[in-house]
């Protein structure tokens, strides 16, 4: 299956072995030459002289590789769905690294879009593969936890001037948004998957408390009110000192609790049920080893996707999803503008309507 990566940042690494790991053909790569091959070198393996195609232009990379299957987007943020809807114009199936967008209306495009060209589209939330949180999903769906009350999702990061430094579209509005859509969406999406899809109404803050030369926010929180009957709370921050804490979602039932932890919810923390059996002793106290905070998740998610093409069913973590993970941030951006909560669904809201916003 041929391949290409557009963007060759931060995360493009996972991108670059999970593509080499699932015996893609990697057909281009697109960005800044100089980081596109520090790219393939230093993580692919690849030599040099290799006969990978390279692009500065995006639109270049697709109008001349009409054989493309399968093209990952990591770019920044603000460029995902500009970048997303022109490979889906062109018939190429599609991972978009987390947001899927930075507006609702993008969102809804892309799925319809995807929907009318029969295009595969799967949102990067790579965690959803994370093997404790599938030990999590797997006694949701088995109805474990009986009658859910309540969960939370935390996640206590560190983000400090030089990471901002590292990329100039980091900390905007238009480009990236603050730390609940950069490094809390993937918890926000766990969260409101875990907890019931349908959402009422959702009642956030944020604010910018250290990093004053950023636009948006470096700590959030909300609750939120599921159509189900659930209530639930967000807290996401890179305001921990001096480094990153936990990434940890709670789920509290009439017949269990479980609290998945880690840096990146890859460990198993709390595991109390009343029906507790065998395979509960070896789930209690389970830690999945990762080399980062991205996880391990790049890999199963790639390989679903590649499974989904070739069966032409829907892929794991769908379009839908990532809509769904963008809404809540967008929900507590529009909830800390207006000062009120925000019902569900959410028609139209995008993360450029958060500028000159005083988060002070």
């Amino acid at each position: 299956m041929r391949y290409a990566l557009i963007g060759c940042g931060r995360i493009a690494k996972n991108h670059i072995k999970a593509a080499l790991n699932n015996k893609l053909e990697i057909a281009a790569v697109c960005d800044i030459e100089s980081k596109a091959m520090d790219l393939l070198l230093k993580w692919g393996g690849i030599e040099k002289d290799n006969t990978i195609k390279h692009y500065n232009d995006y639109k270049k990379l697709v109008d001349e590789n009409p054989d493309l299957q399968l093209i990952s987007i990591a770019t920044d943020s603000g460029m995902h769905a500009e970048i997303a809807l022109y490979c889906i114009d062109h018939g190429i199936n599609i991972i978009i690294e987390k947001p899927i967008a930075m507006s609702i209306a993008d969102a809804d495009e892309i799925i319809k879009r995807s929907e009318e060209k029969g295009v595969k589209v799967s949102a990067c939330h790579q965690n959803r593969f994370n093997i404790a949180v599938q030990k999590m999903r797997k006694a949701v769906e088995g109805g474990r936890f009986g009658r859910i009350s309540h969960g939370a999702i935390h996640v206590r990061w560190n983000r400090n001037k030089e990471y901002y430094d590292q990329a100039l579209w980091r900390g905007k509005w238009a480009s990236d948004g603050g730390t609940l859509m950069n490094q809390c969406i993937h918890g926000i999406d766990l969260f409101r998957w875990m907890l019931g899809e349908e959402i009422e109404e959702v009642y956030g803050l944020t604010r910018q408390q250290y990093h004053n030369y950023m636009e948006a926010e470096d700590v959030g929180m909300a609750v939120v009110k599921f159509k189900n009957g659930v209530i639930g709370t967000i807290e996401g921050t890179v305001n921990v000192y001096p480094k990153n804490l936990e990434e940890t979602l709670y789920l509290f039932g009439e017949k269990g609790t479980a609290k998945i932890g880690g840096t990146s919810t890859n460990s198993v923390d709390v595991w109390d049920f009343s029906d507790m059996n065998d395979a509960d002793g070896d789930i209690q106290g389970f830690h999945e080893e990762t080399n980062n905070v991205y996880g391990n998740g790049h890999l199963s998610l790639f390989a679903d996707v590649i499974d989904a093409i070739e069966m032409n069913r829907e892929p794991y973590v769908t379009a839908v999803d990532g809509r769904n993970a963008l809404e809540v941030v967008l929900a507590i951006y529009k909830s800390q503008k207006t000062g009120l909560p925000v019902k569900f669904p959410l028609k139209e809201f995008a993360s450029v309507d958060m500028i000159g916003e005083n988060l002070v």
